[in-house]
């Protein structure tokens, strides 16, 4: 993953998932980590973004620590989490790559959220990650990811969307074009993003290119259990579906053995 995607994305970002539900997404991760590892305390969390889920997990008791790569959307998780502080026991964060962050500590439970494993688009950058996951996992613990499930990609193929949203100084326009390369497993997602000041009327507009890896069980299976890691459960992603040619997001629980 490039350090300058979401450079300029991550400015409108907040206001452009401002309808996803972090709460019900938190919700089902700890319903997850109950049934998986009851006695976790601590969470780390790789590609945190601006550090909307893990003030969901801080506020259900865990100890929650955020990697985020974007130095952008890092000091708008630290602007967040000043927003809470004496509200709950706010999540700390760090602004490292995941594929090579080392740190001074095991959790319980890792998780990687919002399809940040498809952003690792290389063999290299999946198996890095992977492994900072071995590094960072207490024995038995378990890591928790979503994603792009590849049989569902191929099936139902990305198309073009447009999003609309505001708040009561910006509208703001995202045209979204992807660029599928079936050879590579990858989209490239190629934002056009048009924002409109409602006080000035003033508008401006620039593009942001996100490439993503959509990924198939069996290649996880193989990077997992090189790194003395086990894919233990798969389903569809908030439904708890078996996965099928229509499960576009999926989501793993995999144990550290």
């Amino acid at each position: 993953m490039n350090k300058k995607v979401f450079d300029l994305y991550s400015k409108y970002y907040d206001l452009i998932y401002s309808d996803k539900d972090y709460k019900a997404e938190a919700e089902y991760i700890c319903r997850a980590v109950k049934k998986f590892n009851p006695e976790a305390k601590t969470i780390l969390d790789l590609g945190c973004g601006t550090g909307k889920h893990d003030e969901e997990f801080c506020k259900r008791g865990y100890v929650t620590t955020g990697i985020e790569l974007s130095e952008n959307m890092y000091r708008i998780a630290e602007r967040n989490r000043q927003e809470i502080s004496g509200t709950v026991n706010p999540p700390d964060y760090i602004n490292a790559d995941i594929r090579n962050v080392i740190l001074k500590k095991k959790y319980d439970v890792i998780v990687s959220l919002f399809h940040v494993m498809n952003y690792q688009t290389s063999n290299e950058d999946l198996i890095s990650a992977v492994k900072t996951v071995k590094r960072h996992l207490k024995p038995g613990g378990i890591f928790m990811f979503d994603f792009w499930y590849g049989p569902a990609v191929l099936q139902d193929k990305p198309l073009k969307r447009f999003k609309e949203i505001s708040n009561s100084e910006l509208n703001v326009k995202r045209h979204t074009i992807p660029d599928m390369d079936i050879n590579k497993n990858t989209v490239d997602v190629n934002f056009k993003i048009y924002v409109k000041e409602k006080k000035s009327g003033k508008v401006s507009s620039f593009e942001e290119t996100h490439s993503m890896r959509y990924l198939f069980l069996p290649e996880l299976e193989i990077i997992f259990s090189s790194n003395k890691l086990k894919l233990l459960h798969t389903e569809e992603w908030m439904t708890g579906k078996k996965l099928n040619s229509k499960s576009w997001s999926a989501f793993a629980v995999v144990k550290h053995i």
